[in-house]
């Protein structure tokens, strides 16, 4: 299932399995974003640093994350692949992971949940045509219960440790670049990785997961605004509405509505591809972002989907408006200034502008449409003869 404004994929090749894998991820989270929302919302309004703080509503917060939204994403990844069947065990699954772990068990899910339908869908493959008439209800309960159960068991005893251990080293990597002040440099390799349409990948498998464990202990998290802070953007199609290409510069005010507004990223990525120097732009105005995130201590409660600077004030925690604002303006401003000298502003577009119309008005010889003065001059016995 692939999000808006991101092309099939097509290909056998590593980037080929690699944005599979992200189209899948999204498939499995996308349609839960409701769930997510609401889970930010009562995060936001009633946790202790919250707007509205109040502890007999917040004791909602610690078992939707825990368990509701991990088994949401379990029962859909299940469902993904065997239907309502594959949805059932999936979730079964899931239920086993959550329980005793102690971060959010969304990469588990996102594992266990695609897996236990495949076991099931294996199964039903392998006896269909072989059941006799009015055992059909049975042997499908059992079946289904057998094996979400016990992958259950097994997610308790051997996933789940291992997802929570990879969580963990994640983790460490993560504080490693926060305590060496180099967080940052994550947009070094975050950004060319969302151009290729990654971005579902990174966000949803990787700083997703490791900002909820972390907003759930510290009440905001800043890991949520390096793959989704919509400034990078806004200030390259900004940079390409006036001094990119000039067919394309009426497209762009409507790709900034539906990236800034809207929160679909996707939207932009093709300019970047068209102008792949700009990538250097995307990088450094992503790391100017982050390092103004960081000066501030902004942070968000939820990871703001989509990523939409609406998306980024309703997840705001009271205190940090000021720090997400600066953020990205000047993550916007940044990408804008280094975009426009990439382009050239506008000199280059307007050369080729003026090459074309020289050609256009260029006399044309009898022979066809190349420009008499462009052609080659003709030899050999044709030439003879015309001579």
């Amino acid at each position: 299932m692939a999000t808006p404004y991101t092309p099939p994929v097509t290909g056998s090749g590593f980037k080929a399995r690699v944005q599979r894998i992200g189209g899948n991820l999204a498939a499995m989270v996308m349609p839960n974003i409701g769930a997510f929302i609401a889970w930010g919302l009562i995060t936001a309004l009633f946790i202790p640093t919250g707007w509205v703080p109040n502890t007999f509503f917040a004791e909602l917060v610690g078992p939707m994350i825990t368990y509701l939204l991990p088994i949401l994403i379990g029962y859909t990844g299940g469902r993904l692949v065997h239907g309502q069947r594959g949805a059932v065990v999936g979730a079964i699954a899931t239920a086993g992971i959550c329980v005793g772990s102690d971060v959010p068990m969304f990469l588990g899910a996102m594992i266990i949940g695609p897996l236990t339908a495949y076991l099931l869908k294996l199964f039903d493959e392998l006896i269909q045509g072989k059941v006799k008439p009015g055992f059909e209800m049975l042997i499908d309960n059992f079946s289904a219960g057998i094996i979400g159960g016990g992958m259950a068991l097994l997610g308790r005893w051997g996933i789940g440790p291992v997802v929570s251990w990879v969580a963990g080293r994640a983790g460490d990597g993560v504080d490693w670049l926060v305590s060496n002040h180099l967080l940052p440099f994550a947009s070094v390799i975050v950004e060319p990785a969302k151009v290729l349409f990654l971005n579902n990948a990174i966000n949803h498998g990787v700083f997703g997961p490791l900002g909820i464990a972390e907003s759930a202990k510290t009440g905001d998290s800043i890991l949520f605004m390096i793959e989704s802070n919509p400034g990078p953007g806004l200030g390259l199609l900004v940079a390409f509405f006036l001094f990119g290409p000039r067919a394309l510069r009426p497209s762009t005010p409507a790709a900034m509505v539906v990236h800034f507004l809207g929160g679909i990223h996707e939207i932009y990525f093709p300019y970047v591809l068209m102008k792949p120097r700009l990538i250097l732009a995307m990088m450094v105005g992503g790391a100017s972002g982050v390092l103004t995130f960081m000066v501030t201590g902004a942070g968000l409660v939820a990871s703001p989907s989509p990523g939409s600077i609406f998306a980024y004030f309703a997840v705001t925690p009271k205190g940090s408006y000021l720090g997400m604002i600066a953020g990205v303006i000047i993550a916007a401003a940044v990408t804008f200034v280094v975009a426009s000298v990439l382009l050239g502003f506008g000199r280059l577009e307007k050369r080729t502008d003026d090459a074309d119309a020289a050609l256009a008005d260029a006399p044309v010889s009898p022979a066809g449409a190349v420009p008499a003065q462009h052609r080659a001059p003709q030899t050999g016995r044709a030439a003879t003869t015309e001579a």
